[in-house]
C-alpha cells in the first residue's frame, strides 16, 4: 500500500466513519494534488467505545471519546482527527487545536418511537431510553410521568434496542440520522423552543497539531466561520458551567447578520427546575457572550442547585 499523504483518525462507528469520509472528500475536492487513495482513514477505538455496560459518568465523561485519538495526534501517528463537536471537552491537550468546523447540520433532536407519532403523545408511564442527562431532564420537564432507562451505544445499537422493546422511545441527533441517510427514521424532529440541543450538536470539527502548519493550511478551505462562531459561544457557555456528562446543559447560538444570539439553559435531573436565559453580542464576542451567559445562569442557580444535582446523579448511578 502506498504511503498516505494524510492520515485521518476517527472512531469506528458508522456515523464517525461517515463524518471522516466527508472530511476526506472535501479535502480531495479542495486540493488538486490530493486524491482519495492518498488519504487514509485510521480507526481508533476509544475508551468510550469499549464501555458499554455502564454510564460514562462513572468513567470520566466526554474525554473518553477523544483521548486515544488525541494521543495518536500528539504521537504523530495521524495528521488530523474528525470528531462530533459535541463530544469534545472544552479544554484540549496542549499542542492541539480545533482547526476547522464544517458547515453545521440540523442541530435538533429527533424523537423515535414505534408507539407514538410524537413525543407528547407517548402513553402515560412510557419507557424512554437515553444516556443523555440533558435529554432525560428535558423530557421529564414536559412529561414527568415517563420512566427513563439508560441507552448506550451508537445509532444502530440504540435503534436495535428500541426495536427489541427495551423502551417505547428514544432520542437521537437529527444530524447523525441525516449523515447516515436515515432521516426518515425520525418520528418527530423536536422544536428548538422545547428541546434545546447539546452545545455544538450537529457540528463536525477537525483537530490537528498547532505546529502542523501544512495540515492547518489543508483544512482552511473546509472551515465554515459562521459555524465556528456559534460553536465557540456554546462551548464557552458549557465551560462557564463546568459542563460535562454529569450536568444537564443545553445551548444554541445562531447568527442574524453580524449579531450573535445565544439561548442557554441548565436543568435539574428530574426536569422540575429549568434555568433559561438568552444573550446577544457581536459575532467577534462569541466567547465572552457564552462565558457571561453561563456565569449568569450559574449565579442564578446557586451553590445549592449544584450540590443537589450531584446528589441526584450519584443516586441515579447506584
Amino acid at each position: 500500500m502506498p504511503q498516505a499523504d494524510i492520515v485521518i483518525g476517527t472512531r469506528g462507528s458508522p456515523l464517525a466513519l461517515a463524518q471522516a469520509n466527508q472530511v476526506r472528500d472535501r479535502l480531495v475536492a479542495a486540493h488538486d494534488d490530493l486524491e482519495a487513495d492518498s488519504i487514509r482513514i485510521e480507526v481508533i477505538k476509544t475508551t468510550g467505545d469499549r464501555i458499554l455496560d455502564r454510564s460514562l459518568m462513572t468513567a470520566g465523561g466526554k474525554g473518553l471519546f477523544t483521548k486515544e485519538i488525541e494521543d495518536a495526534l500528539l504521537d504523530g501517528c495521524i495528521d488530523c482527527a474528525v470528531h462530533s463537536a459535541k463530544d469534545m471537552p472544552t479544554a484540549l491537550p496542549d499542542g492541539l487545536m480545533l482547526a476547522a468546523f464544517l458547515v453545521r447540520e440540523d442541530v435538533r433532536d429527533a424523537f423515535i418511537s414505534p408507539v407514538a407519532d410524537c413525543f407528547e403523545n407517548l402513553p402515560e408511564g412510557a419507557v424512554l431510553g437515553t444516556a443523555s442527562l440533558r435529554r432525560r431532564a428535558l423530557a421529564l420537564s414536559r412529561r414527568p410521568d415517563l420512566r427513563v432507562v439508560t441507552f448506550r451505544g451508537n445509532v444502530q445499537t440504540r435503534l436495535k434496542k428500541l426495536a427489541a422493546g427495551e423502551a417505547h422511545a428514544t432520542f437521537l441527533a437529527q444530524a447523525g440520522l441525516n449523515r447516515l441517510g436515515e432521516a426518515a427514521t425520525a418520528t418527530e424532529t423536536l422544536p428548538l423552543e422545547d428541546f434545546l440541543p447539546a452545545p455544538a450538536q450537529g457540528a463536525i470539527t477537525v483537530e490537528c497539531r498547532e505546529n502542523d502548519t501544512a495540515m492547518r493550511a489543508r483544512l482552511t478551505p473546509l472551515h465554515h466561520e459562521k459555524t465556528a462562531v456559534c460553536v465557540r459561544a456554546e462551548r464557552a457557555f458549557l465551560s462557564a458551567l463546568d459542563g460535562s456528562c454529569r450536568t444537564p446543559i443545553a445551548a444554541h447560538a445562531h447568527l442574524q447578520g453580524t449579531d450573535l444570539h445565544l439561548d442557554g439553559l441548565l436543568l435539574s435531573l428530574d426536569g422540575r427546575h429549568v434555568i433559561r436565559d438568552q444573550g446577544n453580542a457581536p459575532a467577534e464576542d462569541a466567547g465572552p457572550l457564552g462565558d457571561g451567559l453561563g456565569r449568569s445562569i450559574r449565579q442564578t442557580a446557586g451553590a445549592g442547585f449544584f450540590a443537589q444535582l450531584e446528589k441526584d446523579i450519584e443516586a441515579l448511578l447506584l
